[in-house]
Parts: structure tokens; sequence; C-alpha cells
């Protein structure tokens, strides 16, 4: 076999790739994916002309070939044998050691008890605690998907399908997860704007603050023709320069004080909502928020009635004032964004360019989050100055937030000047 026949081999594998793989490739992908066939090719034609000669004890580079071929077999045996419905393949034993085992349990049971029981996708038939098990980990772990294919022992376009299957079962718990407390379970939800002094009673007038509301930027890979050819890797730091819109998701949450998530939305970058569609939900629907509450968000964010702003600029001690006693509350979101991206790895950089498969990863790691607190398990992560996003440009207003919002500075200003002097 001449080199043009390897070629075209190879070319003919990496088709078949394509087509079996859900997720679009970048021409850089497809180049590597080209060269990697052929080296594959190449070692299998080196083996086999190595066995048919006599050699007493193959060398050491000959045996690392040798295990390294033998990979690939083992996946395609197992691939096939999935072809009959009672076969699955087995659970890593040792991999769930790497993984919390309480929290694929849990999961697992959740998903089971879901409307959602479509049966995962994938030719190979995991069982749905190894499904968990392994979506957990590339959700978990800035690992490749051929790292992971080689862990689970599954071919890497499967990998891809079951993960995004398993994005599709956890996206149909958002309702159920992601939820807006309504009634008694609000109110026990809210917590004071100002933090009374030990002995004394909340402030008359001022309102008690049901969630905090506020944004982050997750970025993505731009889509296929969109690339900017003179910076091929994808880096974080790239976003603080002109970089273009869609190399990012916007992801706008509204938390408790506990960290919780209450709303959600995920746009992609060119899409600046800034809070509009919340503001005017909660006018349309006012029962949304208890009597005397209000969410709390920096400047940036459109002042209503129901949501509470920064004064985005300081004209003397009463702002300054208020926009101290709301800055005490922002660092609640600004921690949960911290937990989110550091207990789910691939949020720090998603090598994705399709918005719906992005938006499914990104919001799949919201509704597990909320999960994992019901659990009682928090990951701790540090605030980065990237986390406190603020909007420029022109805000929108209206007349009843502008005047609930210079009523309660007012308050704030002469409790704290009747309580200095």
């Amino acid at each position: 076999m001449d080199v043009n026949e390897y070629v075209l081999s190879a070319g003919r594998s990496v088709l078949d790739m394509v087509e079996r793989e859900w997720q679009p490739l970048s021409p850089g992908e497809l180049e590597q994916r080209l060269d990697q066939a052929v080296e594959e090719i190449l070692e299998a034609d080196l083996i086999a002309k190595l066995k048919t000669q006599p050699s007493p004890t193959p060398p050491i580079c000959v045996q690392l070939l040798q295990s390294q071929a033998n990979v690939q077999p083992q996946v395609l045996q197992m691939t096939a044998s999935s072809s009959s419905p009672e076969d699955e393949v087995p659970e890593p034993r040792e991999l769930l050691d790497t993984v919390d085992g309480a929290a694929v349990k849990y999961i697992t049971d959740l998903l089971q008890s879901s409307k959602s029981r479509a049966r995962m996708a994938g030719r190979a038939r995991l069982s749905l605690s190894h499904t968990v098990l392994l979506s957990l980990t590339l959700l978990s772990e800035r690992v490749s998907y051929r790292s992971v294919s080689r862990r689970f022992h599954l071919e890497k376009g499967n990998i891809h399908r079951i993960f995004f299957s398993f994005c599709e079962r956890i996206n149909t718990l958002e309702e159920r997860q992601i939820r807006w407390p309504v009634g008694k379970e609000a109110v026990e939800a809210l917590f004071p704007l100002c933090s009374p002094e030990k002995g004394q009673e909340e402030q008359q007038g001022v309102p008690r603050v049901l969630g905090v509301l506020g944004h982050t930027r997750i970025p993505i890979r731009l889509p296929i023709g969109k690339h900017d050819v003179e910076s091929t890797v994808p880096e974080v730091k790239r976003m603080k320069k002109e970089a273009h819109p869609d190399s990012w998701l916007n992801l706008q949450l509204t938390c408790d004080r506990k960290g919780r998530f209450l709303h959600c939305r995920i746009s992609k970058g060119s899409d600046v909502d800034r809070g509009v569609a919340l503001r005017d939900k909660l006018k349309q629907h006012p029962e949304l928020m208890p009597s005397s509450s209000c969410l709390v968000a920096r400047a940036g964010y459109p002042l209503s009635a129901h949501i509470l702003t920064s004064y985005s600029e300081s004209h003397g001690p009463r702002e300054e004032l208020f926009n101290k006693t709301l800055e005490e509350h922002f660092h609640i979101l600004d921690q949960a964004v911290a937990n989110l991206r550091a207990r789910f790895q691939r949020l720090r950089y998603l090598d994705i360019g399709n918005y719906d498969r992005a938006r499914a990863v990104v919001l799949t790691a919201c509704v597990l989050h909320n999960v994992f607190l019901d659990m009682g398990q928090v990951v701790q992560g540090e605030v980065e100055k990237e986390e406190a996003i603020i909007q420029e440009g022109d805000t929108e207003v209206d007349e009843e937030g502008v005047h609930r919002r210079n009523a309660i500075s007012d308050l704030l200003f002469k409790n704290f000047d009747s309580g200095s002097t």
C-alpha cells in the first residue's frame, strides 16, 4: 500500500468519523483527525511488518505500539456487542472511586423519577448510572473526548452522543430544579437589605431582598466562518479585548442568599438583555414578588419597582451609603458563579461551535448546581474580577423605580445619621 492509498484510506476514515459524530468540526480539527488516522494506519502496518521478522524479544517501542493498537479493537468489539438490547457496557468500578458515588446515585434516581424516560443515545448500551458518571466527568474535568473515550473504552463519537443526550435529559428538569419561589416559600426566602445591629429590629419601610440579579460570560468556540484567523488559541483572556460577541454566551442568573439559582437565562453574546425580560415579567405578574420585597442588581440593569440597582454616579453620602448597602449582597451571586465554575471546569471554555449545544451544556451545569446544593455539597470557588461584570451604557428606568430607590436611600441615610449621632 503506497502513501496515496494511505491518505485515501485515512480520508475515508475521517469522513466516517464525521458522519458518526454529532458535533461539527472546524477545519483545524479535521486536519488533526486526518493526521491521527494516518498515524494509526502507519503504526498498524509497522507492527504487522515487525511481527513477520523473527526476534527473540520485541523492542520496547514495538510493545508500546502494540499496546496502543490494541485499544481500538477493544472499542470496536464493545460497540459491536452492543447490538443486543440486553448487553450493557460494564461499569468501571475504579472510576466510581474518583467521582462522588452518592452524587451519581442521586442524579441517576432523579432522572429515573423524571417524566422523560427516553433511552440515552449512543451505540454502546450504557447503564444510566454509567452515563451519569461519564457526563459528570466531562463537565467536572477539563479533559478531552479522546481521554474520556480511553477511560470508558468507548468510541469518541459515542461519547458525544451520550453526553449531549444526558444534557437534554437534565434540561427537562429545569422547571423542577430552577424555580422561582412563591407564596410561603418566597416569604421564607427573604433576607434583610440592611443587616440590623445586634439587639435591634429591622428598619421599618426598608424592603427585604428575595434575590440577587447578575450575569457572567461563558466563552465558547466561534462558529465556522467566524474564526479570527490571526488567533487560533482559545483563551478566556481574549475576551478582555474586542472579542467577537459570538465567542461567548451570556448567562443571566438570579440567586437567593444560599446561592441557589431562582432564574436562569442563557443567550448569545450579541444579545444583551440586561434583565429587561425579567423586569417585564415581574411587572406583568407582581404576585411573584412578596409584599415589601425586591431584587438587587448592579448598575446597568433596569431600575424598576421590583429591581433596585446601584446609582451609576454617586452624588453624595446618601448615594454612597445606598451603593455600599447593595454591594454587600452582590458577593452572593459572585460566589455562586465562582462555585459553578469551580465544580464544572468545562465552563471555563466550551469547545463547542453550535449555540444550541453550548446552551444545553451551560443549562445542565446550572440545573446540577442546584441539585448539588440539595445534596448539601458545595465546591467553594475563588471569586475573580471577571465575575463582577458591570454593564455600561444607557440603562432603562421607570419613575416608580426611581421614586422607590430615592425613598429607600433617604430612609437608610436618615437612620444611619441618627444612629451615628
